[in-house]
């Protein structure tokens, strides 16, 4: 029993690192480089392949191959993001808050006078 249920934690595992690891390089296609793509899917199809079979150390290893390689995904998407960060900042200036735009600030309190009666 204990050996069925590892070896169903790991199908669930893996079958949620595909579905995750799909649904990110669908969201973020286009900051990821097309050689990144394409080895993200080809390992998440040859995990799927090996979901369907019997054989959990295939399992396994695909899923540890899947995870090493989705790790790419992470890294291309935060380089995109740290160079479209980079653009904007060398082409726009920066905003800087003003002193006047405090002048309209009142610090007060509310009294409820029926209190203080």
């Amino acid at each position: 029993d204990k050996k069925r249920r590892e070896d169903a934690e790991l199908r669930n595992q893996a079958e949620n690192l595909a579905y995750s690891t799909d649904k990110v390089l669908a969201e973020n296609g286009d900051k990821v480089p097309d050689d990144v793509k394409a080895e993200v899917t080809a390992a998440v199809g040859e995990l799927r392949t090996a979901l369907a079979g019997d054989d959990i150390e295939a399992v396994k290893a695909k899923n540890a191959a899947l995870a090493a390689v989705s790790q790419k995904i992470g890294e291309a998407i935060y380089k995109a993001d740290a160079d479209s960060q980079a653009a904007a900042a060398d082409g726009a200036p920066q905003d800087t808050p003003s002193a006047s735009s405090d002048e309209d600030v009142v610090d007060a309190e509310i009294v409820d006078e029926d209190e203080a009666k």
